[in-house]
């Protein structure tokens, strides 16, 4: 994990390889599955709505459909809310405990619900709705029979507060993952209650965690040898996390001291920028080529410079072996969803479409995003989807070219703040300058001096030298140098 005050970014290596990347920027991190403790500041019976104060600029919006009736015995009566308008459920100057469900846009609001759900790696809890239900992604009868026994036989000898879903990553997880899941959720909850008493209208109670947190939660099982983070303060904070709600974890975990940043020092920082380029290298000497689309990912295997040894079926089959590897990790990599069309190189032998096949099957084993492949078309095409979940690498780095009316990319003039941050500390750390002066294109020095002034200050502070700016005309949106003086 590389973490900065306003960008943290994790890296997923196996094998000494690149395999995943997540970057979470701090102005771009949004609420939703916040918990807030809200007061009613407006109810409107016109619109079956009310307007709900959470502490942000504009006051968020909670419709009747969202509202939760409670009973006498402090259980969830969703049927008969069915009947009752907004003025029935809330008014004005209560409290009440809403979750945001979408993030404020533009002139409006934040979306809220009563509804609350607390995820974790496997479940989902839902306070005081008494049931355990299944994702309905997971579809083998005896295995969604296995997981609602489970539910249900704790459920009743622990007297919890709630019920539980378990999540399609829950699928074929043992026992003792799914009750320390249920242990990691039940107390989650508690403390979320302890807060509830003490906090007041318009303060939250429970935040979804940041990046790093939430690794640690989602992406990180016993397979995991280490964890590495380059930030003090973050260290400290997956330690006390990890003691709390993970404790198997806490001896994985890891500061990283060194001087050389850590993402140079896996040389993930080289991979990133390879990962956003459309060509895509192979051992054998032959390349992919990936487009990504609105409507779909196409990739494209072609033989390149490699002639084989043999025939030319073979090579075609060495090639397609070979790319069917190489596609796996890249779409992990890449983050790449929704629709993907692979165009292998036409194989004549019915073998030989079955093992790329079974190949890039087997390589998508160890993806977390569900995927489904099809059988080799007439075309000779592969079909196959892969399950989205969340932006694209090259949609959060990278931006459409206003040069080419969107046919290619470069990258935002955030991201290249970053990376101009990033090379200041590096020749900070190698060599011993008075100042430096930073060449770059008129909108990265304007970003610089405007919504990065405070980064840019942080970062004089934290090298002890000034940084002068100058505006190159001729530099693209992603070329910029750093001048030593």
């Amino acid at each position: 994990m590389n973490v900065t005050p306003r960008e943290t970014r994790v890296a997923v290596v196996e094998n000494g390889v690149l395999q995943e990347v997540i970057v979470e920027r701090e102005r771009r991190r949004g609420i939703v599955g916040n918990i807030y403790k809200g007061r009613v500041v407006r109810v409107l019976p016109g619109m079956q709505a009310a307007f709900i104060d959470i502490g942000l600029e504009r006051a968020a919006f909670l419709h009747a459909s969202d509202v939760t009736l409670m009973t006498e015995d402090d259980e969830q009566d969703i049927e008969s809310q069915k009947n009752d308008n907004i003025t029935e459920l809330l008014r004005e100057g209560q409290e009440v405990l809403v979750q945001v469900i979408k993030d404020p846009l533009g002139t409006k609001g934040a979306r809220l619900t009563t509804h609350i759900t607390i995820p974790s790696r496997y479940l989902v809890f839902t306070p005081n709705v008494f049931h355990a239900g299944i994702s309905l992604k997971i579809e083998g009868e005896a295995e969604r029979q296995r997981l609602r026994d489970v539910l249900n036989v704790f459920m009743e000898k622990e007297q919890t507060a709630g019920g539980y879903i378990v999540r399609t990553a829950g699928e074929g997880v043992d026992l003792a993952n799914l009750h320390a899941d249920i242990g990691f959720l039940n107390r989650l909850w508690a403390s979320s209650m302890e807060r509830t008493k003490t906090a007041k209208a318009g303060e939250a109670v429970h935040e979804d965690a940041p990046l790093a947190l939430r690794t640690l939660r989602d992406l990180v099982d016993g397979d995991v040898e280490k964890i590495r983070i380059d930030s003090r303060s973050t260290t400290r904070r997956a330690i006390e996390f990890s003691e709390q709600f993970i404790p198997e974890l806490t001896s994985r975990i890891q500061h990283y001291p060194g001087e050389r940043p850590i993402f140079d020092m896996y040389g993930i920082e080289d991979e990133i920028q390879k990962a956003l380029e459309r060509k895509v290298h192979l051992k054998s000497g032959g390349y992919l080529i990936i487009d990504q689309t609105e409507a779909m990912t196409t990739v494209d295997v072609n033989t390149g410079a490699f002639v084989g040894h043999r025939n030319l079926e073979e090579t075609i089959f060495k090639t397609n072996l070979e790319a069917s590897q190489t596609i796996a990790r890249q779409l992990r990599l890449r983050n790449l969803g929704g629709i993907i069309i692979i165009d292998f190189i036409d194989m004549a032998e019915e073998d030989h479409k079955r093992q790329v096949l079974r190949s890039l099957e087997k390589c998508l084993e160890r993806d977390r995003a569900k995927s489904h492949i099809t059988e080799v078309s007439s075309l000779g095409l592969v079909e196959m989807t892969r399950k989205r979940t969340r932006e694209s690498l090259e949609r959060v780095l990278c931006e459409a070219c206003p040069a080419c009316n969107g046919r290619a990319t470069l990258k935002t003039s955030e991201t290249v703040c970053y990376e101009i941050f990033r090379e200041i500390i590096r020749e900070q750390r190698q060599y011993d300058a008075q100042k430096y002066l930073v060449l770059a294109s008129q909108e990265v020095v304007d970003l610089l001096l405007d919504e990065e002034s405070t980064s840019l200050a942080e970062l004089e502070e934290f090298i002890g030298k000034p940084v002068k700016l100058q505006v190159e005309s001729l530099y693209s949106q992603e070329q910029f140098d750093v001048v030593m003086m």
